[in-house]
């Protein structure tokens, strides 16, 4: 029975970094894309830039770097880094269990 429990929380944590990393790809995404120049217009980079805006809607422009590449860079970056460490931390101490 045991085993069975830390077979769950195995999986638990798996899921827990697989959406942190999925997170921030999609932030990691949005500033290639933006750094790249991507169409704006296209319906790819507009679904990027919404989900990207939406995950890192309490990061975003909290710099105030004069260039908006800057802003961009470290502002959805921390959001990414955040995700990244906040959802593997959480599923290493799962895994622990």
């Amino acid at each position: 029975m045991f085993a069975r429990y830390r077979n769950g929380a195995n999986q638990a944590g798996t899921v827990i970094a697989v959406v942190a990393d999925i997170m921030a790809l999609i932030l990691g995404l949005w500033i290639l894309m933006y750094l790249l120049d991507a169409n704006r217009a296209n319906s790819l980079v507009q679904v990027v830039h919404q989900a990207a805006a939406w995950l890192a809607g309490w990061s975003h422009d909290l710099f105030t770097f004069n260039e908006a590449w800057a802003r961009v860079v470290a502002g959805y970056g921390l959001a990414a880094v955040v995700y990244l460490f906040v959802g593997h931390a959480i599923a290493n101490r799962i895994h622990r269990r």
